[in-house]
């Protein structure tokens, strides 16, 4: 057990903490002095971070009613929330789920100052959005973005949240994992997310997952138990993708995305064609994009619903394919523009049972994906003049 030992000042009586006493929520100067006198001081990184962190209300949304004397973390309303400034210009970045059925959004600041605010966009498959503000340039001081690719397991990070708008709470611990894979609100998997055993609840939602540096290397966004766990852990979307998604969605009101201009059949479909070969069957060829640029042939149907096999991917950049989401985790990683190569199985099948294929090698540069209609018409309202807007 790692003891930490006080002495106040004017008593002669000392308290021990224990590890697990330590990952309970405290407040930000309660942690300070703590750390402080067990010879780490963290107290100027604090300090620097804490009026970097918001608190989120959604107004209008179905989240409840809470008493100031029942003020527990663990319990914060839904559509209650942390943030944190990104730049001077007043943007704040949360967490999607939070403002998720909100008609409006309050942000209280770290000197109790409410501003209402304006959704300037939101990713929800990666479960981030950015409100924005009209606060004075000295009330608004961004956080320093880290680099998350560049941690490793056992690095201290703490949390930092204001479930309530009265108090900052913190919780320390260390990254416990890295690459890890959670669900977003709609069911996208969301990849290399970081995994801590500093504890986060609802009310650090939105909140910065932040090195010793005070640098933010997470968007704190679920915690999560398990029967074989006693404290749980938390999960953080890693800074990488949060500085791609929000510098996006700052300059244009959504997460311009790049795509092959393919769909793959389903993963248990695909198997049932392939038997023991590998890969994702290429199921369709959008006209004009990159796959059809590099010639890339859909699978087609017969009027007796007889499959004859085009193109079967099996392998991007040398990574393995064998689903949708094996493709766009690593399609995701490339630029607009980039040419992704792609491994292929060339079938070109002449009857349904044909399975003899060929290796062919291809680039395929990636265009702007086409957002279905309803994704459109979503967008095209939110530009219109929702309370986003």
């Amino acid at each position: 057990m790692l003891n930490f030992t006080t002495t106040s000042s004017n008593s002669s009586s000392s308290a021990s903490y224990s590890k697990d006493e330590l990952a309970r929520q405290l407040k930000t100067t309660d942690l300070a002095h703590l750390l402080h006198d067990a010879g780490i001081d963290f107290r100027d990184c604090l300090e620097r971070c804490k009026p970097s962190v918001v608190h989120i209300a959604s107004l209008g949304g179905p989240g409840g009613s809470y008493s100031p004397l029942q003020l527990d973390p663990e319990r914060v309303p839904l559509g209650m929330g942390s943030g944190f400034m990104w730049d001077s210009e007043g943007h704040i970045v949360t967490n999607y789920h939070v403002i998720q059925h909100a008609r409006g959004a309050q942000v209280t600041l770290a000197n109790n100052r409410k501003f209402e605010a304006s959704l300037r966009g939101y990713e929800a498959d990666k479960d981030l959005a950015v409100l924005k503000i009209d606060a004075r340039p000295g009330e608004l001081v961004p956080i320093q973005v880290g680099v998350s690719s560049r941690l490793v397991v056992g690095q201290r990070v703490f949390a930092i949240g204001n479930p309530f708008g009265l108090d900052h709470t913190l919780t320390a611990g260390i990254v416990s994992g890295l690459g890890r894979e959670m669900q977003s609100v709609t069911g996208n998997i969301i990849r290399d997310v970081v995994q801590t055993d500093a504890g986060i609840n609802p009310g650090n939602s939105g909140g910065p997952l932040l090195d010793s540096r005070g640098r933010l290397v997470g968007v704190n966004t679920a915690a999560t138990r398990h029967p074989m766990t006693v404290a749980g852990f938390g999960l953080a979307v890693p800074s990488d993708t949060v500085r791609r998604v929000v510098n996006q969605l700052i300059r244009y009101g959504r997460v311009i995305k790049p795509g092959l201009g393919l769909a793959l059949m389903h993963a248990s479909h695909s198997r049932q064609l392939l038997g023991a070969q590998p890969g994702a069957v290429v199921y369709a060829v959008t006209p004009g994009s990159g796959a059809a640029q590099a010639g890339l042939v859909g699978a087609r149907v017969d009027e007796h619903n007889n499959v004859y096999l085009g193109d079967v991917i099996v392998k991007v950049a040398g990574q393995p394919v064998a689903s949708a989401e094996d493709l766009i985790s690593v399609v995701e990683q490339f630029a607009l523009g980039d040419q992704v190569p792609l491994t292929l199985h060339r079938y070109n099948s002449q009857t349904p049972l044909e399975r003899t294929f060929k290796v062919a090698e291809v680039m395929v540069p990636l265009t702007q994906e086409r957002p279905p209609p309803a994704a459109a018409a979503a967008a095209a309202s939110r530009q219109a003049g929702g309370w986003g807007r």
